[in-house]
């Protein structure tokens, strides 16, 4: 105011209204301050409560959390600025002052507004007397003095705050003192919203998942374990999933079980025992399969073979015995665990109880992300079960037990086989068969080969029999089957004629197991002689049947005459059509009789070819006998057989079928006569045959008189005259061998004789007559009986001269049948000087016969050896 021109004063409110309006400014402050700080005591203990209060029923959220302490520090951080400024630094001059006045007492509120507003007039000193505004201020301080600024005062609420702060404050200590961890929990939870602090709640439970793996469609058991420090132990808990009805379990011990419906779609589970809360995602998920499994086998050492995987999709795994077995497993899913056993053992009865193998085991199994593998299992004397359980990386077990039986088997012995040939067979020795040996074995073949050994016949004696083998082919640890196409000669193998047993053998790695055969065949090695005799049996055979196909032809003819004989109405008749029927059928099965002997005919005339000493005019007969069979069977049967089933067509006139009849039995009367000469012809063949094995088996008879003469000689020196005891075993040896020829060759000498008695009674022959009156007048039976004896009483000498004598009458015999032979023209077929051109032509042909013959025996031969040669290379290997 010393500033204002002299000629302007001011006038001061009086001290005590001053005072007064301060005294009210500091109440005014101090309250509307408290009032702050209980507004943000009062948020802070609020929202403490809030979130300890919603923590005894719910999971609060983070940031229902944030959301709260935002709220209640607003209070504080929002409100007390906001009251700061309306009631401290809005109130803080006189003129604020006595409008706030003016509002409880508008009357000294309004006066105390004029006096402060006098209080800065600053008008001339003649126009404004500062006597009066001074009395007018001073008789409002007086008034407001009087009166008192304190009821003024703008209504609080501190109290009301005051006692909400103790309340709430109180409820907070209690809950620290009644729950003191639930507190400590809520304000760690209250003061850090953010920070992942776990609630606490009384009830509390252990390793509460926030997702579930569930088997897809399966109803499931959640299982909640109460924790052992859980302060409250609710009797119920309830379970809720998605919009289906609530589902409670009681307590028991300190477990609940909710039984849960299957469930197909992912969805949320709420979860609450007492106060505790939580939500479980629940995924359904299909439970994890097996999608292969496979068994490594380390096989035994024996067996020199690699390890090997197999496939176990069948769920068996056969096994050696003395191996290892690791089994890998692969699941459709990552693998947590993964256990193999308990193994059941499947213990033979018959198994000794040391080798009984040791008690079940159970094995976890090593796992890598979705494939789990098993320790090396040894495969023992017994086969088992091995069971196998799994779960996967959500802890969902398999959807099945995968269980895999391990079949322990021996090595067995390999097996060996002859294939391609018949099991007995009749060959000369020049001749080659062929076959396959073939060998088979589970685990490894060694070797394969054939062998061959004799047995006593009357072609051999025991010093003469044949022994021998040939390895064909070497095998390998895994190689289970070998087969070798074979060709065996016995000429090749210098194998005189005698019975010969050949057989396949094998050998595997298993030790000390030897040579496992096959079953043998039976090879008759044959001299020509003999050969000649079996021929000839064969073609007797041959003849009988031919003999009663004609018979059956003949009768077949009688019958289609008495059909003939019929009018031409009575053939429709039913009965009749039958017996026509029956006819053609007899007909058909009689041709099919012709053809099978045609081709027996075939094979006996290539083989009476390869023989070589069967007469040229037998063996022309024997062709010929062999071109009328097969017209028979192919040109004119097939006609009597095609009118037979012409005369039964349904639309067949009588008069017709007449005719066919006709005509049918007209052929077959040309059959039956075709088939009568068609006989003969054998017979003359057989005849000349059996003629000709006579003059063979005289020769044959003296050449065994002249090797056992031989033999005698060259061994009497060392033995003649002395008693068996002193003669040297291996000169013995020799001589029992002679007497067992001598007796087989006496044998088949009275054989002979027979035949040729039998022979003269269908020929009437005088030189079959002659040689039989020989014979007999020699008494060539007891001779060579007594020359047995001789042999056994060591008189050499006499027995080799008695032998050769007997030869050379024997061989006499032969060339004067040869000679008669001859006579008859057997050599020559049609006597004179000119040469018959179907002679030349069938010998012609049987020269073409031989040198194909001979073609394929030399390269059957020629392979014979080859497989000699493989065979001794074989043997000169390691």
């Amino acid at each position: 105011m010393s500033d204002l021109p002299p000629s302007q004063e001011t006038q001061a409110i009086p001290e005590n209204l001053k005072r007064l309006l301060n005294e009210y400014r500091r109440k005014l402050w101090r309250a509307k301050i408290f009032e702050a700080i209980l507004a943000g005591v009062l948020g802070l203990l609020l929202s403490f409560l809030i979130v300890f209060t919603l923590d005894r029923f719910i999971q609060t959220s983070a940031l229902l959390r944030l959301c709260i302490l935002l709220g209640g520090t607003s209070l504080l951080a929002v409100f007390a600025p906001y009251w700061m400024r309306r009631w401290i630094w809005g109130h803080r001059r006189e003129n604020e002052l006595a409008r706030l006045i003016a509002a409880k007492h508008p009357d000294l509120g309004d006066r105390l507004l004029g006096i402060i507003e006098l209080q800065e007039q600053t008008e001339e000193k003649e126009s404004l007397s500062p006597r009066l505004r001074l009395a007018a201020m001073e008789t409002v301080a007086a008034d407001a003095e009087k009166q008192g600024l304190s009821s003024a005062l703008p209504g609080n609420w501190i109290k009301k705050a005051l006692f909400a702060t103790i309340l709430l404050g109180g409820a907070a200590v209690a809950g620290f003192i009644l729950a003191p961890k639930a507190g400590v929990n809520a304000l760690q939870r209250w003061a850090m919203p953010l920070q992942e602090t776990e609630r606490y709640t009384f009830t509390k439970l252990d390793n509460i998942p926030n997702n579930l793996v569930v088997a897809h469609g399966e109803a499931f058991d959640l299982v909640v374990h109460l924790a052992a420090n859980s302060a409250w132990q609710p009797d119920q808990g309830l379970v809720r999933f998605g919009a289906l009805p609530t589902i409670s379990a009681n307590l028991q011990g300190t477990s609940y079980t909710f039984s849960l419906p299957a469930q197909i779609v992912p969805g949320k589970l709420q979860l609450s025992i007492g106060d505790a809360r939580h939500t479980i995602r629940v995924e359904p998920t299909l439970r994890p399969s097996i999608d292969f499994a496979n068994a490594e086998i380390v096989f035994p050492s024996y067996l020199q073979r690699g390890d090997e995987t197999i496939d176990l999709k069948t769920g068996v795994a056969t096994v050696v015995e003395g191996s290892k077995l690791t089994i890998t497993l692969n699941a459709s899913r990552a693998l947590g665990t993964a256990t193999l056993g308990p193994i059941t053992h499947v213990v033979n009865p018959d198994t000794e109880p040391a080798k009984i193998p040791k008690p079940n085991f159970t094995e976890s199994l090593r796992i890598e992300k979705n494939t789990a593998t098993s320790s090396p299992l040894p495969v023992a004397l017994s086969s088992y079960d091995v069971p196998f359980t799994w779960t996967d990386e959500f802890g969902l077990k398999g959807d099945s037990t995968f269980k895999l039986r391990v079949e322990a088997i021996k090595d067995t012995p390999p097996s060996a086989y002859i294939q391609g040939v018949e099991r007995q067979i009749v060959i000369l020795p020049e001749e080659t068969i062929e076959f396959d040996a073939l060998a088979e074995d589970d685990f490894g073949l060694k070797e394969l080969g054939i062998e061959w050994y004799g047995e006593a016949s009357n072609t051999a004696t025991p010093s003469g029999l044949a022994k021998g083998e040939m390895k064909l082919m070497r095998g390998a640890p895994a190689e289970r089957r070998l087969i070798s196409k074979t060709a065996f000669c016995p000429a090749t193998q210098k194998i005189t004629p005698q019975k010969l047993i050949l057989r396949a053998y094998t050998l595997d790695y298993l030790p000390m197991r030897g040579r496992l055969y096959s079953e043998p065949i039976t090879l008759f090695i044959l001299t020509r002689d003999e050969h000649a005799q079996m021929l000839k049996n064969q073609f007797d055979r041959v003849i009988g049947e031919l003999e009663d196909a004609t018979r059956r032809e003949q009768n077949a003819y009688e019958e289609n005459q008495r059909l003939e004989r019929l009018a031409p109405e009575e053939l429709q008749k039913e009965e009749n059509r039958k017996r026509i029927e029956n006819q053609q059928k007899a007909e058909q099965e009689n041709k099919q009789r012709i053809e099978d002997l045609e081709k027996r005919m075939e094979q006996l005339l290539k083989d009476s070819t390869r023989n070589g000493d069967i007469d040229k005019e037998s063996m022309k007969k024997m062709a010929e006998t062999m071109k009328s069979l097969g017209e028979l069977s192919k040109q004119d049967m097939p006609k009597v057989e095609g009118k037979l089933s012409d005369a039964q067509q349904q639309n067949n006139t009588p008069e017709q079928s007449k005719k066919d009849v006709e005509k049918a039995v007209e052929e077959q009367k040309k059959v039956v006569k075709k088939m009568q000469q068609a006989l003969e012809k054998a017979r003359d063949a057989n005849k000349n045959m059996e003629a000709s094995t006579f003059v063979n088996r005289l020769k044959r008879a003296a050449t065994e008189e002249e090797s056992i003469a031989a033999a005698l000689i060259e061994k009497s020196q060392l033995a003649a005259g002395m008693p068996a005891a002193k003669v040297d075993p291996s000169v013995l040896s020799v001589l029992q061998e002679v007497e067992v020829k001598q007796s087989n060759n006496a044998s088949d000498i009275r054989w002979l004789q027979e035949d040729l008695g039998h022979f003269f009674t269908r020929t009437n022959k005088e030189v079959y007559q002659e040689i039989l009156d020989a014979m007999r007048k020699g008494n060539i039976d007891s001779s060579l009986e007594e020359l047995r004896e001789l042999m056994r009483m060591n008189h050499t000498f006499r027995s080799a001269n008695a032998a050769t004598y007997w030869a050379k009458e024997l061989r006499a015999w032969a060339k004067k049948l040869e000679g008669e032979k001859d006579e008859n023209g057997g050599g020559n077929g049609g006597g004179g000087d000119s040469p018959n051109p179907e002679d030349e032509d069938f010998e012609f042909m049987l020269r073409v016969m031989k040198l194909i013959q001979s073609e394929q025996d030399l390269r059957a031969s020629t392979r014979a050896l080859e497989e000699m040669k493989r065979s001794a290379k074989l043997q000169n290997q390691p």
